[in-house]
């Protein structure tokens, strides 16, 4: 049974008073049926790791650089991620991709130095509004599989999340049978790439305007395997919910 992940994305938002979030949300959940998985930004990563290190609340990073450590001014590397206690990074987000012109063949040598240091990679992948319109959504989260995930992953080491880039912070989401078609056909790509055992137990999340109002609703689809939120984790009182739902679901 793949144990249901909720994930929370603090993006750009964060400062050192924000913290208390986390002992907030470990206090609602003290023994939780679900990971929980919050990535704050890279200037909270060590205190964040450090505030949780004897709470039911894992710590990742936001991205990493595909090198070990170089000349790469204002870039962090997975080792340092995990040095400083984080034990995942997001990876190829939307906004990566679209603002700071991350390709697929860039997220995957991302993903292997994750790898390579330890950390879980959540891949991020899905299709923009002007895609799923003309029909290409399957098609764009296909090549997207192929390329942006690495040979080196495992059911322990890989998550990847569904995020359609039109339902990312605009408060619509798409319908049930459309996310179960896109979980299913990951589902079914992972089984034909990997196999049965990784295929089966890598964790797929859904992202994109999950908010405690439709979280039900979204966890009940099959092959929903929780949650990559973004500004409804900021707060404990919004992500306390969601991660409810999740648990209720399993």
């Amino acid at each position: 049974m793949r144990r249901k992940l909720a994930a929370g994305n603090w993006k750009m938002n964060g400062l050192t008073a924000s913290l208390g979030e986390l002992q907030s949300l470990a206090s609602a959940h003290p023994d939780p049926l679900v990971d929980i998985l919050v990535c704050p930004p890279a200037t909270l990563v060590s205190a964040a790791a450090q505030c949780c290190a004897t709470l039911p609340i894992a710590i990742g990073g936001q991205d990493c650089h595909a090198e070990r450590a170089g000349a790469h001014t204002g870039d962090i590397s997975a080792e340092m991620l995990k040095d400083s206690g984080a034990c995942a990074a997001i990876l190829g987000h939307s906004e990566r991709r679209e603002h700071h012109g991350e390709t697929s063949d860039m997220v995957r040598a991302k993903a292997r130095a994750a790898h390579a240091a330890g950390l879980i990679a959540v891949i991020c992948m899905g299709e923009s509004l002007a895609q799923r319109d003309a029909a290409n959504t399957l098609d764009i989260i296909a090549a997207q599989l192929a390329l942006s995930i690495p040979d080196t992953s495992t059911a322990e080491n890989l998550v990847i999340a569904y995020e359609p880039i039109w339902a990312i912070g605009t408060g619509k989401v798409p319908t049930p049978a459309q996310i179960g078609e896109v979980h299913d056909f990951i589902r079914t790509r992972l089984e034909r790439r990997f196999g049965p055992g990784v295929g089966r137990g890598v964790r797929i999340l859904y992202g994109g305007s999950v908010k405690p109002d439709n979280a039900d609703t979204i966890f009940r689809v099959p092959n929903v395997d929780g949650a990559l939120v973004g500004g409804a984790s900021l707060r404990a009182e919004d992500f306390s919910p969601i991660i409810h739902a999740l648990s209720e679901s399993t």
